[in-house]
């Protein structure tokens, strides 16, 4: 007699998901939103606030440089030792970090306390998630949601950040701009968003207070393992270590070409001055927040890993074309349409990382994998900015980020095919 098998959990749809958040649930997404707009209000002036503190850009450079160096150092370590520290705990750390970070900046212009803050801190100078909330947020999100609502509430997620982070940069450059047509010195009225992001830090911390102990991973078995003591991972710590490899060939890739060096490219080949780029980014990113959210119902009809594979192909097939279009209007074009893909690959990537690993190490998982994309994308801008200048080399960073992330769909795709979700998996 031949067993029936089970039709897998309906799809839930990306509203219900959302519906269905419990209270720590919609506690995450406010933290959420509340950091991202910190991030983004911070990012906007925190050059022009150095600058204007008396920093060289020299010495600029090297507060920045460092600064992301000490943020993910402090990433990994917190996050590798989230399950076992308390995720509650380790959210209140980060968020005490960024009052720390943003104080010291506010209150010195010495170089090497900045770097110390910088380091020590949690900063974001770019408007990019830092720090160890993503991956613990994520763990925490998935301790509280059933497995088959885990991908449309990834996919709000992401969406929030997105919205979030555009939100306060528009607030920040409102703020300073209403500060200094009052009269206010450029200092003065940068240090006022400093000290807003501080603030923001503050609320972050009695939000997270908050949390129940629903958000922690369940107890887990004592282990001598070596790779557990440094790395929070056990059973899970070499399906951890593949995918660390491959989301780090693919974060190489991409860091030929992220959106400062793809403005730059516009500007030296096409003249594009500031305003017009600043449209053309804006649209992709609305774009790009779209495709985000997209992602969770194809990837409750065609899976997890084939969302990742096969809307992430032709996205990076679109990247490789627009050098070789032949005017302006064609390679915007075919840059949108490229960004109406290139997310959808992130709320079912970070998904499928959490599903494939065991609920006590799901931290350390994101924390690790999280890591190696922020270690392959710091290496490749500085080959493509030169290449980017140079006559005739110009269009090779756009070939290589997209060749690297071909090369990566096609192994991960090789090497994970056969490793299902439980939400997939069929008795």
């Amino acid at each position: 007699m031949t067993a029936t098998v089970p039709a897998p959990p309906p799809d839930p749809g990306l509203i219900p998901s959302l519906r269905g958040l419990d209270r720590d649930g919609r506690l995450l997404f406010a933290m959420r939103t509340v950091r991202m707009f910190a991030y983004g209000f911070l990012a906007v002036v925190l050059v022009l606030y150095l600058a204007a503190a008396g920093l060289d850009p020299l010495a600029i450079g090297i507060v920045l440089t460092l600064t992301l160096i000490g943020d993910t150092i402090i990433s990994l370590w917190l996050t590798t030792n989230a399950d076992r520290f308390g995720r509650r705990r380790t959210l209140i750390v980060g968020s005490a970090l960024m009052i720390v970070a943003g104080i010291a900046f506010a209150f010195t212009s010495w170089v090497p306390l900045l770097i110390l803050a910088g380091a020590i801190g949690v900063i974001s100078p770019t408007g990019n998630e830092v720090g160890p909330f993503l991956a613990i947020e994520q763990a925490g999100l998935s301790q509280t949601i059933p497995d088959n609502r885990r991908t449309p509430t990834f996919a709000w997620y992401n969406l929030v950040g997105y919205v979030a982070t555009a939100t306060g940069a528009l607030g920040a450059g409102l703020l300073s701009q209403a500060l200094l047509d009052r009269g206010w010195a450029p200092l003065d009225a940068y240090r006022a968003i400093v000290i807003g992001y501080a603030l923001l830090g503050l609320v972050m911390v009695v939000g997270f207070w908050q949390l129940d102990p629903g958000v922690e991973p369940p107890p887990r078995e004592a282990s001598t393992d070596g790779i557990r003591r440094r790395l929070g991972l056990g059973r899970s710590k070499k399906v951890v270590l593949k995918l660390s490899v491959l989301f780090s060939l693919d974060a190489f890739g991409g860091g030929f070409i992220p959106q400062s060096l793809m403005a730059y490219w516009f500007h030296i080949q096409y003249g594009v001055d500031p305003a017009t780029l600043g449209l053309i980014f804006f649209g992709a990113n609305l774009l790009a927040a779209a495709s985000s959210l997209l992602a969770a119902p194809i990837a409750a009809r065609i899976g997890l890993l084939n969302t990742m594979v096969f809307t992430h192909l032709p996205s990076n097939v679109l990247l490789i074309l627009v050098p070789i279009m032949p005017n302006l209007q064609l390679a915007i074009a075919v840059l949108l349409l490229r960004y109406t893909l290139s997310q959808m690959d992130v709320p079912t990537r970070q998904s499928y990382v959490i599903a494939v690993v065991d609920p006590d190490e799901r931290s350390a998982a994101a924390g690790v994998t999280g890591v190696a994309r922020t270690t392959g994308a710091a290496i490749s801008p500085s080959i493509s900015s030169v290449l980017i200048a140079s006559n005739g080399y110009a269009a090779l960073p756009f070939y290589l980020a997209g060749g690297f992330k071909i090369l990566y769909d096609l192994l991960i795709y090789r090497e994970f095919r056969n490793v299902k979700p439980p939400e997939e998996r069929r008795a």
